[in-house]
């Protein structure tokens, strides 16, 4: 698994993420998202970061698997600390971040890019939380942020997928580009950013922080508290079991 960070002549700075076949991060990968984006945000050549995958599709969420085949609630307190730091990075990060978002994009991965400041998306691209599938809850604070309330509460309960093309008509999503265009997509607006004077970009993303209606970090931690209520009644070991095709009794 690797996570690269590049920062180009422009000041745009590169981030993607490259963790075959899905992109569905371990615990360690989800604190390597978060060391990207903090160290970005203390680089003062940076101006701008486009944060981008390989593969199929952006980002699966947490590797399950890995969850299931460890003793113990290590990877679960591993991965719900990796996510809050991840997302938490990509929102406090000093500057903006641009998502760029294709193929699927689940659980983890709308955390990402709910916190992220602007988002591009490939025309086969599409985001769903399907935590309860799996015995969680989380990113709901996130999806609040791509899409209307009662979508993003039918959307949780069912654990529907919605295309980012859908996402156009409510802002969330700035456009949508065939697959080949995305990355050049990314870097135009990030561009434009790059073009501006940093310190008050860097101003401005603080500022706009600073006065959102809802705190993400506050909101996201209690949404993972009902996660560990569920895991310690069982639920989620059985639900994660079924997932991923594990037998409890050889763990």
């Amino acid at each position: 698994m690797a996570i690269t960070s590049e920062l180009r002549a422009d000041g745009i700075r590169v981030v993607t993420m490259d963790h075959p076949p899905v992109n569905a991060l371990t615990v360690q990968g989800w604190y390597d998202v978060a060391g990207a984006l903090d160290d970005a945000a203390t680089d003062l050549d940076t101006k701008v970061v486009v944060l981008r995958a390989e593969g199929r599709g952006f980002n699966a969420g947490v590797d399950i698997k890995e969850m299931q085949h460890t003793s113990g609630f290590d990877a679960l307190v591993g991965a719900n600390r990796g996510c809050y730091a991840a997302f938490k990075a990509v929102y406090e990060c000093a500057v903006p971040v641009i998502a760029a978002v294709n193929g699927f994009c689940l659980g983890g991965g709308v955390g990402l890019v709910g916190n992220a400041d602007c988002v591009v998306a490939s025309d086969d691209a599409y985001l769903g939380v399907p935590e309860v599938n799996q015995g969680a809850l989380g990113a709901a604070t996130h999806m609040a942020r791509l899409v209307p309330q009662h979508m993003m509460r039918t959307l949780y309960f069912t654990a529907r997928t919605i295309k980012a093309s859908e996402l156009v008509q409510f802002g969330s999503v700035l456009e949508v580009v065939p697959r080949d265009r995305l990355d050049d997509a990314a870097l135009k607006v990030a561009g434009e950013i790059a073009a501006k004077d940093t310190r008050v970009i860097r101003a401005a993303k603080e500022a706009l922080n600073g006065i959102d209606p809802v705190d993400v970090n506050k909101s996201y931690r209690f949404e993972q508290g009902f996660t560990f209520e569920l895991n310690l009644a069982g639920v989620s070991d059985e639900l994660r079991d079924e997932f991923a095709g594990t037998d409890k009794s050889k763990r």
